[in-house]
């Protein structure tokens, strides 16, 4: 396999806002993210409530929200940002699944659900399936939000209150 040079790009690069708290990750998923061909992150905001503002103001493709944020949560970023910008896929990123986190996100118009920690070969392909109108969920976060459904039993009938 040859290997492309750095300065290659395709004509369209994929372009990403990236919402994250820098002082946590030290900017490193926005630096790993510019290493592929075809994806240019085009902003980097540290807080929630920045995120429509900023992507009306740099019409990102796809936007990366990490669900712990500062000032307005992601799932509350990513319903304003789809209000905002829907022609913009929003994928939440977590550093764990905790109950209901797969379905808020869907919920707030999210194309999916991944873990932030993850390579970033597969949270940059995860980009590339949103863009493309899938639903992009990590496997083990699938797993998890199969596991809270209870299994339901015919037979059984609601608790009348």
């Amino acid at each position: 396999m040859t290997e492309m040079p750095h300065d290659h790009r395709p004509a369209k690069s994929v372009r990403v806002l990236l919402a994250e708290d820098p002082s946590v990750t030290g900017g490193a998923l926005a630096l790993l993210l510019g290493m592929e061909p075809d994806l240019q992150v085009v902003a980097q905001v540290g807080a929630g409530d920045r995120v429509a503002a900023e992507a009306l103001t740099v019409r990102p493709d796809v936007a990366l929200l990490d669900v712990e944020l500062p000032g307005r949560d992601g799932l509350e970023a990513a319903a304003e940002l789809r209000a905002e910008c829907p022609e913009c896929a929003v994928l939440i990123l977590t550093t764990f699944g905790r109950p209901g986190l797969l379905r808020s996100a869907l919920a707030a118009g999210a194309a999916g659900l991944l873990v932030k920690d993850g390579p970033v070969e597969e949270l940059a392909e995860a980009i590339r399936r949103a863009l493309r109108g899938e639903t992009v969920v990590d496997p083990a976060l699938a797993a998890a939000a199969r596991r809270e459904q209870p299994p339901s039993a015919p037979h059984e009938q609601p608790p009348s209150g």
